[in-house]
């Protein structure tokens, strides 16, 4: 079991429990996945840029990423139906524990002048969502290696009903919010 799953179970849970008063264990919210999108932009056309992509995203989460593909076309963005725009990982159980656990205390310190994730991301639903400029900063990239700084998203779906237990719920489980 990985340490932030062993934290939740032995701390954030019972602390969740005795502040939003529950009645039963199944009430306290849990991480239930974690969604990693990489958008391909201009370079869509590029096969090597999307297998680039998807050695990052590979190496940084430890699992095979998916190609998304468009369902429509839009002659404006000159994208046809079928034609793949991004790359996705979406990560459950031990690796999403382990993924968030290295997020919060490897990668988000190595950016510079980080002062916290946003705290007003939240959808309303208890799912909270925030953006990575660069990959660089995540230790199992190397930076000679990279043909082009990429950003991503990060979708981390709870079952909180609503934000302000998400955000209890990430907040106890390392999540580095700003302060107001």
């Amino acid at each position: 079991m990985s340490r932030l799953k062993e934290e939740y179970v032995n701390t954030v849970a019972p602390a969740m429990m005795k502040k939003f008063n529950y009645s039963n264990v199944m009430q306290i919210p849990k991480l239930d996945k974690v969604v990693i999108n990489v958008g391909c932009g201009a370079d869509k056309d590029n096969k090597k840029v999307i297998d680039a992509i998807m050695a990052d995203l590979a190496a940084i989460t430890g699992q095979k990423p998916v190609v998304c593909k468009s369902k429509k076309s839009v002659a404006n963005f000159k994208l046809r139906d079928g034609q793949v725009i991004g790359v996705k990982v979406t990560l459950r159980s031990e690796k999403m524990y382990e993924f968030v656990d290295r997020l919060f205390n490897v990668a988000f310190p190595r950016v510079r002048d980080f002062r916290g994730i946003n705290a007003n991301s939240f959808d309303g639903r208890g799912n909270y969502s925030t953006g990575i400029k660069e990959q660089l900063i995540f230790p199992e990239i190397e930076y000679d290696k990279i043909d082009k700084v990429r950003g991503m998203d990060i979708n981390f779906i709870t079952t909180a009903n609503t934000d302000e237990e998400a955000k209890e719920l990430l907040t106890l489980m390392g999540a580095p919010f700003a302060d107001k």
